[in-house]
């Protein structure tokens, strides 16, 4: 099975990777080449099988042909750019997370008597208030961010591609992935895991909103199988409404700081400082927070129970299990 990861270089993206590499399989077929492109050039693992990495911006002229040219049987679409890059800088969210996607499915449908499965990531900020208790998995799209609204309209790209045969297509609304490892992107969402990981490391973090915000998070290895898991599933599991939202801990950034506090002791947590932003608190109140995901669970997606165990993934997966006290 050749699989193609687009946004490679991206934290999820080569975590995906090693996933993929580590296992060697998807869904019981051997993963015999993997392609891995992005803006910039991804770091190829040391694999058993084929490996191909280069730099490619897909919404570039014939990038997305050169893409899909070997016919990838699996492709994850990962690429883009983050919600605040999105909001501050226009043109570019709409040329990456619109553009390059719209290349990317167009460069399938003209391949010919090609079919295969497409995995995107959205996100939820396809939903926009004002909002009901809980989400369902059909609310409308109402989109409040330029971010939302570019992967509101990959979502229905991607469910009439799969409706008119060109591709199997399937949409993931991921909850804001943290704790994310490396340092800080331009996501507006960064600060909840930046409120985690810099603590964690010894450093302090600044907190850009009030406590009582609430949100919907899943850590990076969740992320990670609902990537798998979604590339498993069939058309008549789906149905006709391809895109779907995916399981999250729903918390306020209080919860967050006091599960910091009973993982890592109060010392790590101390080393949170207020530093408010009017643009991030402005871009994180238009966010859905609290979701119901039932479709989800009964398709068989999974996602930790407690933000505790969110942080314990973070200092496992990424920290080797050692916190700066």
């Amino acid at each position: 099975m050749h699989v193609l990861i687009t946004g490679a270089a991206g934290m999820i993206g080569r975590k995906l990777t090693e996933r993929l590499v580590k296992d060697g399989r998807l869904h019981g077929k051997a993963v015999d080449k993997l392609t891995l492109i992005d803006v910039v050039k991804p770091q190829p693992p040391q694999f058993s099988s084929k490996v191909d990495a280069a730099v490619s911006d897909l919404s570039a002229p014939g990038a997305a042909a050169k893409a899909v040219a070997e016919r990838p049987e699996v492709i994850f679409h990962l690429a883009g750019v983050v919600s605040g890059e999105a909001e501050t800088d226009f043109e570019k969210g709409y040329r990456v997370n619109l553009d390059g996607t719209r290349a990317l499915l167009e460069a399938v449908r003209l391949a010919g008597g090609y079919h295969p499965k497409f995995v995107f990531t959205s996100s939820i900020a396809v939903f926009g208030a004002p909002f009901p208790e809980a989400i369902l998995d059909d609310f409308h799209l109402t989109p409040l961010t330029s971010y939302g609204t570019q992967k509101a309209i990959c979502e229905l790209l991607l469910s009439d591609y799969t409706r008119r045969g060109f591709l199997d297509g399937v949409g993931l609304r991921l909850p804001s992935i943290v704790v994310r490892p490396g340092k800080p992107n331009k996501a507006a969402s960064g600060f909840f895991s930046g409120i985690i990981r810099e603590p964690l490391a010894g450093q302090d973090a600044l907190l850009p909103v009030p406590d009582s915000v609430l949100h919907w998070h899943a850590s990076p290895r969740s992320a990670v199988s609902f990537l798998i898991h979604a590339a498993g599933l069939t058309r008549e599991q789906l149905g006709p409404r391809v895109n779907i939202t995916m399981p999250g801990v729903c918390c306020t950034v209080a919860e967050q700081i006091e599960a910091l506090r009973r993982v890592a002791g109060d010392k790590v947590a101390g080393r949170i400082r207020r530093a408010p932003d009017e643009l991030v608190a402005r871009i994180v109140a238009g966010w859905p927070s609290r979701f119901d995901p039932r479709r989800a669970l009964a398709l068989g997606f999974t996602v930790e129970k407690t933000f505790d165990d969110i942080i314990r993934a973070h200092i496992e997966d990424d920290l080797g299990g050692r916190i700066a006290n």
